[in-house]
């Protein structure tokens, strides 16, 4: 009878030791990798995140000439008159400016032009050329707009656009544009201004020198420039 007590008591210390590593071994499981509090509650999959959508990039290249209206894109046309080919005419009452080629022909640029107020006109030469020019608004422009920045370096945001060329020793100059929508309108404060596209044009056909004729508005008889086709 004693040995079978000291046998059941190392059956009971046995499974006693049993127990408490089984215990043991899953509080450590359960440390590891916690069990949810209602497993008969399914969690929905993780997904991974959709892939962003590819945007298309803008067509930044687009021509701003493409978008102006037939009459005031860069054109051959016939235009009869005496000055000499190389001279370039300011059109200002109807917005044109031509570079004379010479046996009645010229091309011609849509432009804009001065606000009223603002136009000019006469004779005056190109004594400068530049390329992506700095842009230093004159001291009447800054009395009438202080807002405006004292200088600004060249490139795309500035006003005077791709290209300038400096008419005599005015504060006038033929430029190109950041808006190019305002080509066709009467806007500036006497400065003509073309397209980005249509002043690198007619920058590589001008130099030093050339002359430069600005009718004046009161100068309203028909354009004379008719379209070779």
């Amino acid at each position: 009878m004693f040995n079978s007590f000291r046998m059941n008591t190392r059956v009971a210390a046995f499974a006693l030791g049993a127990l408490a590593l089984g215990t043991a071994a899953f509080s450590t499981s359960a440390a590891a990798a916690p069990l949810p509090l209602f497993p008969f509650f399914l969690q929905p999959p993780t997904e991974a995140a959709p892939p962003p959508v590819a945007v298309a990039p803008q067509d930044e290249e687009r021509s701003a000439t493409s978008e102006l209206p037939a009459r005031l894109k860069r054109q051959v046309v016939s235009y009869p008159t005496r000055e000499a080919p190389g001279t370039v005419i300011i059109d200002t009452p109807n917005t044109y400016l031509y570079y004379v080629l010479g046996n009645g022909q010229a091309i011609r640029y849509g432009i804009g032009v001065g606000r009223e107020g603002f136009t000019w006109s006469g004779t005056q030469t190109i004594t400068k050329k530049a390329e992506w020019p700095d842009w230093t608004p004159p001291p009447e422009m800054i009395a009438r707009q202080p807002y405006l920045p004292r200088h600004m370096a060249g490139g795309p945001g500035n006003p005077l656009g791709a290209r300038a060329m400096y008419l005599g020793g005015t504060i006038y100059r033929i430029h190109g544009t950041n808006a190019p929508e305002t080509i066709g309108t009467h806007v500036s404060s006497g400065c003509l201004r073309l397209t980005n596209e249509d002043v690198s044009d007619l920058y590589s056909r001008v130099n030093v020198g050339t002359k430069v004729i600005v009718k004046p508005m009161t100068d309203r008889r028909a354009d004379l420039g008719t379209a070779i086709r």
